[in-house]
């Protein structure tokens, strides 16, 4: 039978996190494991108060996203802008790069609310949407 080999490289660090998931606000210890190729893994998550905060402790720590909001110039509109926000999640180290997608955007009114302005910003999946209605001047 062959040994089985440990990774002693591998370190294990505990981090404070408070859940936003509900108002309860629960202040949880994560510890996470980052192997030697830096890859990490949540080995446990303590003092949440449901399963929706260990959930969201593995997200946060493993993969952050964001919804975005923004505007984006309009033009011939009753309003110089329209808000909008991603229809989705974006990664959290995206959001950079899609404020300037966004920045340099533009679209011509009339604008309706839920129309999709930005397809699938920076191949992410993702649409920007708006957020409300600026009719045509």
């Amino acid at each position: 039978m062959a040994d089985e080999i440990k990774n002693t490289d591998a370190k294990i660090q505990t981090i404070p996190l408070t859940c936003i998931i509900c108002p309860m606000g629960c202040s949880m210890e994560v510890d996470i494991e980052t192997g030697a190729d830096g890859k990490k893994n949540v080995l446990a998550v303590r003092d949440n108060g449901c399963r929706r905060g260990a959930e969201y402790a593995a997200k946060e720590l493993l993969n952050p996203t964001r919804t975005l909001t923004t505007t984006i110039a309009v033009e011939g509109g009753a309003l110089p802008v329209v808000p909008v926000k991603t229809a989705g999640e974006v990664p959290k180290n995206m959001l950079l790069q899609c404020m300037e997608v966004v920045r340099r955007a533009s679209c011509k009114a009339p604008v309706k609310r839920g129309d999709v302005l930005i397809y699938d910003i920076l191949g992410t999946g993702v649409n920007v949407v708006a957020c409300a209605d600026v009719d045509k001047v």
